[in-house]
């Protein structure tokens, strides 16, 4: 079981890292976008240190306080959830 989530866990943080480059390079090319709560969403299902990782690495979405204390909030409250659920 834990190994199956820690492979969930590498997949969808790959793809939230993989969707800010795709994102990023959309914004340079003025194509169609991302949408942002998709990009919201990548994060709550557990993709929010890939696209932490991906918000430094491709300078992407480092002036929307949405991202940059959403997506921060989003991964303190899955670290939380994570404690809780292995002390019970």
């Amino acid at each position: 079981m834990l190994k199956v989530f820690l492979l969930y866990l590498a997949i969808v943080n790959l793809i939230g890292f993989l969707v800010m480059f795709i994102d990023k390079q959309r914004a340079i090319h003025k194509e169609w976008r991302i949408p942002e709560r998709t990009l919201i969403n990548i994060s709550i299902i557990g993709g929010s240190i890939g696209m932490l990782i991906g918000m430094s690495t491709f300078r992407h979405k480092t002036q929307h306080k949405k991202f940059t204390l959403g997506v921060p909030a989003i991964l303190i409250a899955q670290f939380a959830i994570i404690l809780f659920l292995l002390k019970k």
